[in-house]
């Protein structure tokens, strides 16, 4: 074989240090090219390990998937994960925050027997299906939480229930389901934590709760107009004899023990003195609360309903009620059917369901019989207090 000089130069070239550089070179490529790729792979990985811990438990299109190359497009995955339409409709009915506060009731009497019913209410609310027009306007996130332009603010046992159920109805009209009880027992929480049990509204919608104990809390006036003078009030009243034996009938059926009706009427039963400490007597002297409201706001910005007309004539004081929250009268006859057995008027067509709803058994219970004489001493105590809030709201509501 023939000596030939550029197969010397190429066996000195791999037989030289020369050799020893090229196959470190080689060796720090290979190294820092699998560094690379190894980074680019788990820096993919760490925004779903976020993301996915972030989420919880939630499930959809694009949330905690992986792309078909196999790795995280957190961008992608954000996007394409809308806010769930079921949370924004119905999550003012899921607020663990009020439902275990442990305040006492300001009466000090039965706090959380009328709790518990208005929890039970909203519970059989939430299984209701949503309306598919309601889903479509907030499943895209649209709408914001707002403080409430309305409150119904009393009488416990009156009605207000009722008058929040139908009032849900219209589309303008954004509720909280349960009792928030914040100007009573959780003013210390803040308008912010308040404002967050809010659901969502749009532009032109208003925002309502109701706690009917309101009417009876000193301090709540100045709370509420603190928040803001504008807020228009709803008080649903109802004969505060009726209404006293209905607040009984609730308590008795939460506590079958308790003392009878006549006894925790009367300081002393010979003299026929009412107890007014009792609240059951003492929410009903509706002149002596209203006097505190009229401290704050102006008769105008208040609406009383009629409980008895609620249940006589509910379309008619639906119309009062949207005129004065200057909405039109969406809500008529067509959407109310008098249910016999409940004796009073159920809703046609429920807000976000196709089917009757009327409410549920805590509501409508049989009074027990109280003796002539212990009704018509409570009418003839009431009655002075009647002809003054008669006066003070320029209405005859006729509890004679």
């Amino acid at each position: 074989m023939e000596y030939s000089p550029s197969c010397h130069s190429l066996y000195a070239f791999w037989s030289g240090p020369a050799k020893k550089k090229l196959l470190l070179v080689s060796i720090m490529f290979f190294v820092w090219v699998y560094m690379l790729y190894s980074c680019v792979g788990y820096c993919s990985g760490v925004p779903s390990l976020v993301v996915e811990g972030y989420r919880g438990k939630e499930t959809g299109p694009g949330v905690g998937k992986r792309t078909e190359t196999g790795r995280s497009d957190l961008v992608s995955r954000l996007l394409a994960s809308p806010p769930q339409p079921w949370e924004d409709v119905e999550s003012d009915y899921d607020e663990p925050s009020i439902r275990t506060a442990m305040s006492r009731d300001l009466l000090h009497n039965e706090p959380d027997a009328d709790r518990a019913e208005d929890w039970e209410e909203a519970r059989a609310d939430a299984h209701r299906a949503p309306d598919p027009s309601a889903m479509s306007s907030f499943s895209n996130g649209s709408g914001s939480k707002k403080l409430p332009q309305a409150i119904i603010i009393g009488v416990k046992k009156g009605g207000t229930r009722a008058l929040l159920e139908f009032l849900r109805v219209h589309p303008d009209i954004r509720a909280v389901g349960a009792e928030p009880h914040f100007f009573d027992r959780n003013y210390e929480n803040g308008l912010e934590w308040y404002r967050e049990l809010m659901p969502k509204t749009l532009e032109g919608q208003i925002t309502m709760e109701k706690t009917p104990s309101y009417f009876v809390t000193r301090e709540a006036p100045a709370r509420i107009s603190a928040m803001s003078r504008d807020t228009k009030l709803i008080v649903v009243v109802r004969d505060p004899v009726t209404r006293a034996i209905s607040d009984y009938t609730q308590t008795l059926s939460k506590k079958p023990d308790i003392p009878s009706f006549e006894s925790l009427t009367f300081k002393n039963r010979t003299t026929g003195l009412i107890d007014t400490s009792w609240s059951a007597i003492q929410i009903g002297i509706y002149a002596k609360h209203l006097d505190n409201w009229l401290q704050y706001f102006p008769s105008e910005q208040i609406l009383f309903v009629s409980g008895e007309r609620l249940i006589s004539d509910p379309a008619g004081e639906l119309g009062r009620v949207q005129d004065f929250l200057g909405l039109k009268r969406i809500i008529t006859d067509k959407h109310f059917y008098f249910n016999q057995t409940k004796g009073f008027p159920c809703l046609k067509k429920a807000e976000g369901s196709s089917k009757p709803h009327c409410l549920g058994k805590t509501k409508g219970r049989t009074h027990p019989n109280i003796h002539p004489e212990v009704v018509q001493r409570l009418r003839d105590f009431y009655r002075p207090f009647n002809m003054k809030f008669y006066q003070m709201t320029g209405h005859n509501f006729g509890w004679e």
